[in-house]
Order: structure tokens, then C-alpha cells, then sequence
């Protein structure tokens, strides 16, 4: 059963109601656990460098790792030398571990090297934020760090909090888990620093970004690249293994793409049989699930890289709340 079906529907149905019980269980620990650490019942650890959490308040990918990249870049831009820790989430490590362009991202993670990748900055896995924090500046020259996920992993202190909201689904029926798709009711929205809403439209407060698609790469021939159109003389098996693959199914459509999708789990761990089409038509994918399928590519194996685009007045915002912790050049 996809349970991400029912909760993005505008009304519960009538099973769910069974869970709210246990909803509402899960929002009153939620909340207690909050207060705990608020009033240092909890210990909460300050990293030796201003910290910067982009999260969100529901369960499933809202486009993280695409701002989390942004962020980076911005701030190399601005004289500085950030350095990203992630959960290395489907990982098998269970260490600390620095991550490299060359990493398995069945040990660490495949957000954390396309990140790695994507960036040039050091990157860290690690389940406990604080540990991976720790190991970051310490093994590395590091001066702001930038947690990929970890809104509620209230152990990190944080100087700034983004969060990122799915613009289409926004926040599903309301209900927390396991009724719903929310960690944290939406309330928990007015303390964050900013807003940024990936796809619909933004609402007062929020800043919304767009996603901008550039040439498909291949995957074996890395210096290969291609127009969309160019793959739109014949169907195409599109593959994606992210929260929401109909956006990435959706996208190839609209830019002329004829597809036999295929849709796994997000952060599914890909093998070679997965992908064992019986015709020889090109098969395209999120660059995500590529760092997955590197190993076995074969020829017509192509991915998308993605880009987030965001207004000059978010860069203007952020910049301003980094200088408020930190000098810029």
C-alpha cells in the first residue's frame, strides 16, 4: 500500500481515522521533546562555526539537496569555505565518515556524493549531526557548516534555519505521522528564518524556487551530452527513485519526452537487473539515482543534472543573516 497516497489527500479516509490515536501520540512526544531541549533539559551542542540547518516538517523529499548545493555555492562565492554534513541517509556506515566524488553511495549515502560532487566542499555523513560536525572541522578547513537536513534534530544547535516546502503537496491532510506526512505540526514554520517553497506557487513569507533542468549527461561517455529533443524521436524509459518521481516523470513530458516510467522507492539502492530493459531504448534518470547505476552504466544511460534558481532577494536575506554570525568578504 502507498500510505503517501492517503496522505496527501485533502480528506482522511476512513482506515486513517484508526491511526489518529497514534497521531496525536507522536505530536504531543514531538512537542515534549521540544520543550525538553528548550529548557535545557536536553543538551544541545554549538559547533564551533555559525550552523545552518535546511529541513522540513514533512516525511519524503521537498527538494533539499538542490538548495543545500545553492547554499554552497553562494557562499564560496562570498569568500567563505562551507562544509555540509548529512545523515548519509540509506547508508550502510555507521561511522563518521568524510565523503569523497569517488565514495559508494550505498555506504554514505546518495545525496551526500552528488553533493560532494556537485559542490567540492567537504562533506560528512554521520547519524549523530553533532559527531559529523565535530569530525568536519576538525579534519577540514571549514568555516560555516551547512546541515542537509536535521530541522528537528534539536541536539545541533543552529544559527539559521531553512525550510523547504513541497509546493504542490504542501503539508498533505494536516495530520502528523503516521496519519499524516508532518514531523512537526506547521506552526513550527513561524520560527524558522526563511521560507522556500520548491514548485506551485510561494506564499506571503516564502521565497519560491524553481528547478532548471541542463543538458542530459551520459553516464559512460561523461563528456557526452545531449538536448532533450534529441531523445524525443523515440520512447524513453525514464527512471526515477525519489520522494515523488511523478515530478520527474511529469517534467520529461512536458519537454516532449514519450516515457515508460518507472518508479522505485526513494533512495532505492539500484542494480544492475533493475534497469535490464529488453529493447535498447535510452534510459534517463534524476542525477541522484545515477550515482547509484555509475558502476553498471552502459551506453544509453543518461541523467539530468538540476540546478535550483531562487530570487536575488533570498540570496540578499541569507547573506545578510550569515554576516550577522560571521564577516564576509
Amino acid at each position: 500500500m502507498n500510505i503517501q497516497k492517503y496522505w496527501y489527500q485533502s480528506t482522511p479516509c476512513l482506515c486513517a481515522w484508526l491511526l489518529l490515536p497514534f497521531s496525536k501520540l507522536y505530536s504531543w512526544l514531538v512537542l515534549a521533546r521540544k520543550f525538553l531541549y528548550k529548557h535545557k533539559v536536553f543538551s544541545s551542542y554549538k559547533l564551533n562555526a555559525p550552523t545552518i540547518v535546511v529541513g522540513n516538517i514533512t516525511v519524503g523529499g521537498t527538494g533539499k539537496t538542490p538548495i543545500v548545493i545553492y547554499l554552497a555555492e553562494l557562499l564560496k562565492g562570498s569568500g567563505l569555505k562551507p562544509g555540509i554534513i548529512s545523515r548519509g541517509y540509506k547508508g550502510k556506515c555507521n561511522q563518521v565518515t568524510a565523503v569523497t566524488v569517488n565514495s559508494d553511495p550505498r555506504q554514505v549515502g546518495d545525496e551526500a556524493v552528488l553533493m560532494a560532487r556537485r559542490t567540492g566542499c567537504p562533506v560528512v555523513v554521520g547519524k549523530n549531526k553533532v559527531a559529523a560536525g565535530r569530525y568536519l572541522l576538525r579534519n577540514f578547513s571549514v568555516d560555516i557548516v551547512i546541515s542537509d537536513d536535521g530541522l528537528q534534530h534539536y541536539a545541533l544547535e543552529r544559527d539559521i534555519e531553512i525550510a523547504v516546502i513541497d509546493g504542490i503537496r504542501r503539508f498533505g491532510n494536516g495530520y502528523c505521522l503516521p496519519m499524516g506526512p508532518l514531523r512537526e505540526m506547521p506552526a513550527r514554520l513561524a520560527e524558522v528564518d526563511i521560507l522556500v517553497t520548491n514548485g506551485g506557487e510561494a506564499l506571503a513569507g516564502e521565497f519560491g524556487m524553481q528547478l532548471s533542468v541542463s543538458l542530459a549527461h551520459n553516464l559512460v561517455q561523461k563528456n557526452t551530452l545531449c538536448r532533450l529533443a534529441e531523445l524525443s524521436t523515440t520512447k524513453v524509459h525514464a527512471v526515477a527513485g525519489i520522494g515523488d518521481p511523478n515530478k520527474f516523470f511529469t517534467y520529461l513530458k512536458a519537454n516532449g519526452l514519450d516515457i515508460m516510467p518507472h518508479a522505485f522507492s526513494d533512495h532505492h539502492n539500484f542494480k544492475p537487473e533493475d534497469l535490464n530493459f529488453a529493447d535498447n531504448a535510452p534510459v534517463i534518470m534524476t542525477e541522484k539515482d545515477a550515482v547509484k547505476c555509475q558502476n553498471f552504466a552502459r551506453d544509453n544511460f543518461w541523467f539530468l543534472p538540476i540546478t535550483a534558481i531562487l530570487p536575488t532577494n533570498f540570496d540578499k536575506l541569507f547573506l545578510e543573516l550569515v554576516s550577522s554570525h560571521i564577516e564576509l568578504d
